[in-house]
């Protein structure tokens, strides 16, 4: 029996802040995650991507995951969640707010439009290094995934 080879998981990370995008990439990679990323830095590029919208995003994955920021230009990350969970194409893929605000509006905000969950990003490079090792264990190992279609 010959087994389907195994596909990295794609994860969809929208963050304007090219500094903390080297930190997700850097972190994932430090913490072998098997997985390609993709970057858009606002939520209107982010939703082109998704929706495959334009000549640069007609073979845009389906993503497993997407990461997401809150504050953004042109569309915030609460904006853009809204935009995904009432989206029947799109709503069933997990989206974790990954931002610098622990403000508890915030938190229940992006709850209450839809969010999987919500991590602030700590500070601390070695804390965040295993944010994203506890992230992958979640979601990539623990926890079951929709199958793309």
């Amino acid at each position: 029996m010959l087994s389907e080879a195994v596909k990295p998981f794609d994860i969809l990370l929208v963050e304007d802040e090219p500094a903390d995008a080297n930190l997700v990439r850097t972190a994932l990679k430090m913490n072998k995650v098997f997985c390609t990323l993709y970057h858009e830095m606002d939520g209107v590029d982010a939703l082109a991507f998704l929706r495959r919208q334009g000549e640069c995003y007609k073979n845009a994955p389906k993503p497993d995951l997407i990461l997401l920021d809150l504050n953004m230009p042109r569309m915030n990350g609460r904006e853009f969640l809204a935009e995904v969970k009432k989206d029947p194409e799109l709503s069933a893929i997990p989206v974790v707010v990954l931002t610098t605000s622990d403000v508890e509006r915030d938190v229940v905000a992006s709850y209450k439009l839809g969010a999987a969950g919500y991590i602030t990003k700590p500070v601390d490079m070695e804390q965040f290094i295993e944010a994203i090792r506890q992230l992958d264990s979640y979601w990539f190992v623990l926890a079951r995934l929709p199958v793309k279609n």
